[in-house]
């Protein structure tokens, strides 16, 4: 399983480790180190190695399909590409959020829980928990949501039930647990009945349980490796993210705050059709994946983490109580004013999957769930731009379109994007402070992995737009010799290496 890791030769008098792929997480990336004579770690980098043109090849399509078409970005998080594309399509027609059919605004709304319960499930229970409960540099061939079904059986068995009620609920809104249809521009394609609301309210009540002790199980495991827990790939830094108008956590509407790493404010209540205004991209040259910035704070210093520790970190208050009561707890264990240690991403991922357990109930309860107005439709205009909150951070879909309906133009900026520089920070502070100047092995060099899980990087979604990365292809013939080679550099020059 770990042939992926190589030495390669000496440049400059540096030694080079590789860790490709990094494992358990959605998508391909690689960490790079570059080691000197007694092993101390010169440079640490997480690579994006793979590309995929979302933002190129939806242009020239009718902006109708683009809820469809763009959640082919990720098998783990359709739901959100599909309901952020929507409330960008949702302008389109003339329609802003707040105007929505209420019955339409609360499925999406339940629809949206869904997806965060299950994608958080998932990525507790099947990718990190194994580091989690057997250790950072335990046995490989412990590292899997197998062997914590052989030695942890409830917990095993607790993660796989909640992803599958999450899925469940996408499913019975969409028609698929993946790559389904619901929202419209507009609306909704189709009402709830009240059999569908009945089986989902079987439940929820269990799931409500199991979510309540996976937030003692996080909390339990983190105290009880203190201080390391905290100090492991610990950064400090921004925070960005939605919030409700009056503070409360907010996952699918909501305006924009970002708070520095003190807990003072920087942006508030922004209007997220501004985005430009605030927040810009940078390029690299050794990654596909771009380095978005808050133009205030310019790129030195104006990066910024998001997703569930930025969102608990940033609100004033969770608006259900077994949420609030956990979210309270958590913010008392820093005793500052903002939480910066990394594996407390996972604590704040729980109480982010309480808290949809919660607000599935109570949408489930409201009768406006079940009503038949699910359609509306305004003026038409020609520039859309949707944003939400997907399980790993805030998501940005921007597009323009022409007189025909045919997009011209879109940007996404994807939650992974937003952390590229947190990931980058968080690998050099592991290998500065773990690694540097021992023997590197394969249960050390898992480390790194395990401060990247932290994020929950979805590295297909990220890899979206092309940069300067220069693009390699290698023709390789059946025996495995090199016969060609074509590489486009950043700077758009393209060299041929015919070996043949």
């Amino acid at each position: 399983m770990y042939e992926h890791l190589e030495t390669a030769k000496r440049t400059e008098n540096l030694k080079r480790i590789v860790v490709d792929p990094v494992s358990r997480v959605e998508g391909h990336g690689k960490v790079t180190l570059m080691l000197d004579e007694n092993n101390m770690v010169q440079q640490a980098r997480l690579h994006i190695v793979e590309f995929r043109g979302f933002e190129r090849f939806i242009q020239g399509r009718p902006y109708w399909e683009l809820p469809v078409l763009v959640q082919r970005l990720c098998g783990i998080c359709p739901v959100s590409h599909h309901l952020a594309a929507a409330k960008a399509i949702d302008q389109l027609v003339g329609v802003d959020p707040v105007n929505l059919p209420v019955t339409a605004d609360k499925l999406r709304r339940l629809l949206h829980f869904g997806q965060v319960l299950q994608s958080h499930a998932l990525h507790f229970f099947h990718l990190s928990s194994p580091d989690l409960l057997f250790g950072f540099e335990s046995d490989i061939n412990k590292r899997h949501i197998v062997a914590v079904l052989a030695e942890y059986p409830d917990i095993g068995v607790q993660g796989v039930m909640m992803r599958k009620y999450g899925q469940e609920v996408i499913q019975t809104i969409c028609g698929k647990r993946v790559h389904g249809t619901g929202a419209i521009p507009g609306g909704m394609n189709k009402s709830l009945s009240t059999v569908e609301r009945d089986n989902l309210l079987q439940n929820i009540d269990q799931i409500i349980d199991w979510s309540i002790s996976s937030v003692e199980l996080i909390k339990k495991v983190h105290c009880s490796n203190l201080p390391y827990y905290d100090d492991f790939a610990t950064i400090r830094s921004n925070y960005l993210g939605l919030i409700k108008p009056d503070g409360a956590l907010e996952l699918y509407h909501g305006g924009i705050r970002a708070k520095n790493d003190k807990g003072e404010t920087i942006i508030d209540h922004v209007d997220y059709c501004r985005y430009n205004s605030y927040i810009h991209e940078e390029v690299r040259s050794w990654t596909y994946m771009k380095f978005p910035y808050l133009l205030s704070l310019g790129q030195q210093n104006g990066w910024y983490r998001v997703g569930p520790l930025a969102r608990v970190n940033n609100c004033d208050f969770i608006n259900t109580p077994m949420a609030e009561a956990a979210r309270l707890e958590f913010k008392a264990h820093s005793g500052e004013a903002m939480v910066h240690s990394t594996l407390a991403f996972h604590w704040a991922r729980l109480i982010e999957t309480l808290h949809c357990a919660e607000s599935i109930k109570a949408l489930l309860n409201d009768p406006d769930i079940l009503g038949q107005d699910l359609l509306t439709q305004g003026e038409k205009r020609y520039e859309g731009i949707g944003v939400i909150e997907a399980p790993r951070g805030t998501l940005f879909h921007h597009y323009q379109i022409d007189e025909n309906d045919i997009v011209t133009k879109a940007n996404l900026i994807v939650s992974t994007t937003s952390n590229n520089m947190a990931m980058n920070e968080s690998v050099r502070q592991v290998a500065a402070e773990y690694l540097s100047g021992r023997e590197l092995t394969e249960p050390l060099l898992n480390n790194l992995e395990v401060a990247i899980r932290a994020y929950d990087p979805c590295l297909s979604c990220a890899t979206h737009a092309v940069g300067k990365m220069p693009l390699q292809l290698e023709l390789i013939d059946a025996e495995g010799n090199l016969i060609d080679k074509l590489i486009k550099h950043g700077n758009g020059q393209v060299e041929r290496n015919c070996v043949s």
